[in-house]
Parts: structure tokens; C-alpha cells; sequence
């Protein structure tokens, strides 16, 4: 009788037990959106592996918003994050930490898994050396500018209207440029500066010599062929996180012949290298 009365305590326990949740976040990249994963196909190669998109964190003048897209709990449960993208690199990343303490309310007891495409790599960056591991277990990067990009310094060189003649200079840039994409550069200023490669005074040198938690970190590297250019926006060995001092040797790396926008296999990529740390617990 003891006996049996183990084994159905046992199975009740495996039945109801709550599952264990693979916590996936996405972060976009300068200028993107919740919606860049879904619209590079990203998403739907996570979703044929069995990841559900719950929902997305948002920011307003009250705080963090939820949107829920479905309802209920899911073994392998992914959010995306709204940021303002524009905005210099630490007002991000306290935004960011404000939603993973979001995230970590619904899941207490399960790790997060970490993916971030291009500036959103640095960003996320920022927030665990600003606040910690918040129950991050690894951060994975793509194409993201961890030693800078010539294209923030072309950026704001092109925008400087300081100057005798900056006038005379703006009027030429906005005609060779647009106005749209003119005054995007000119509210971007302070987020290009955060993108400059690392000298001494600026966020990148600050950053990258700071101690960074003890967790997994991978990169996810662009790099040119005979049939594909590359990444014309972030040089490939700014994209190696092994290159910034503080993380010398402890991240991996991989690289894709594609371009610097987000791919469909970028989704098949971060399910692999889920399933190898799965694996691995």
C-alpha cells in the first residue's frame, strides 16, 4: 500500500508539475522594432522549432508595457522588446533591465536567453554591466558593433552643423540625403556617439574594459564571400565579442556569409545554440 501510494505521488508530481520554460528575449536592432524578427523570418523559424511569441515589452511615460499575443504559458516561450532606438545607448539599457525584471516576474525559477541583433548587441551589454545577470544565462549577439562602426563617425560627421559655413553644409547633406533620413541622423546623435569605436573618453572604451557577469556569451558574426559582399555596416571584427578586452576569450563565435539585416536563419542558428545548452544543463 506505501508503495503505491509513492508511485501515484510520483506521477502526480511529473503530471502537474509546472513544465520547464526555455526563456527566449529579442532585441532589435538601430531603428527596428518588435516586429524586425517576424519581418526577416526569424520568427517563424523559432516558432517551427516550438517556441511560442507570448508577447511584447514595450516603453511609455508610465513605464514598461505588456502585450500579450497568446494567452497561457508555453515550454519554450519567447518575448520581443520595443526600444527606443534612437536614444543613447544607456537610456536603452535601463529600459531593457525594466523589462527583463518583467520577464524573470512571470518566470522566477527559469533562465533567459538573450538574442540581440546589430546596436541592440551593445545594448544589451550595457544592461547586465549596469544591473547585473537579472536571470540572463547567456547573451547572443548579431552583426553587433561591440568595437564600433566607421558608418556612426560618417553619420555624425555629416550631421555637424557646427561651423561658419554649417548651414551651407546642412542644406548640401539634406539634399544629398533627404530630410527624412537628415533629421533621423540628427535625433540618432547621441546613440552615434555610443557607436564610435572605443577611444579613450567615449562609451565603447568605458564599456568594454568593465567586468562582465559570469555567463555564456556567443557571437554571431557577418563575413563576405566571392558571392555575397558582407556586412557593409559593421566591420566582421567588431562583431567578435572575443575582441573586447573584457571578454577575451570566453565567448563563441560564428559566422554567415549574409548581410547585416536579419535573416531567416538567424532563427535557426539561436534554436541550435538553444538546443546545445539545453542540452548541456
Amino acid at each position: 500500500m506505501k508503495e503505491w501510494l509513492l508511485t501515484v505521488a510520483a506521477l502526480t508530481w511529473f503530471t502537474f508539475r509546472p513544465v520547464s520554460a526555455d526563456v527566449l528575449v529579442l532585441v532589435h536592432g538601430y531603428l527596428g522594432s518588435a516586429q524586425s524578427w517576424a519581418e526577416a523570418g526569424a520568427m517563424d523559424r523559432l516558432q517551427r522549432r516550438g517556441y511560442r511569441h507570448l508577447g511584447n515589452f514595450g516603453y511609455s511615460a508610465q513605464g514598461v508595457l505588456f502585450q500579450p499575443l497568446q494567452a497561457g504559458g508555453a515550454e519554450k516561450p519567447v518575448y520581443t522588446v520595443s526600444l527606443p532606438s534612437q536614444a543613447p545607448v544607456v537610456v536603452q539599457a535601463d529600459w531593457l533591465a525594466a523589462m527583463l525584471h518583467e520577464v524573470r516576474k512571470r518566470h522566477p525559477e527559469e533562465p533567459i536567453n538573450l538574442a540581440a541583433h546589430s546596436a541592440g548587441g551593445v545594448v544589451a551589454r550595457m544592461t547586465l554591466v549596469r544591473h547585473g545577470t537579472l536571470g540572463v544565462r547567456q547573451l547572443i549577439t548579431i552583426a553587433a558593433p561591440h568595437l564600433g562602426t566607421g558608418r556612426a563617425v560618417q553619420a555624425l560627421e555629416a550631421t555637424d552643423n557646427s561651423g561658419m559655413f554649417g548651414f551651407v553644409k546642412s542644406w548640401l547633406v539634406r539634399r544629398a540625403t533627404g530630410d527624412a533620413l537628415y533629421a533621423t541622423a540628427q535625433m540618432s546623435r547621441g546613440l552615434l556617439f555610443d557607436l564610435t569605436p572605443p577611444r579613450p573618453g567615449n562609451l565603447l572604451f568605458w564599456l568594454n574594459q568593465q567586468p562582465h557577469p559570469d555567463i555564456g556569451y556567443t557571437s554571431i558574426m557577418r563575413i563576405g564571400t566571392i558571392y555575397m559582399p558582407g556586412d557593409f555596416v559593421v566591420p566582421p571584427p567588431s562583431q567578435d565579442l572575443n575582441r573586447v578586452p573584457a571578454l577575451a576569450g570566453r565567448a563563441r563565435t560564428y559566422s554567415m556569409a549574409e548581410g547585416h539585416l536579419l535573416t531567416p536563419l538567424d532563427g535557426e542558428l539561436i534554436g541550435n545554440l538553444l538546443n546545445e545548452t539545453g542540452a548541456a544543463r
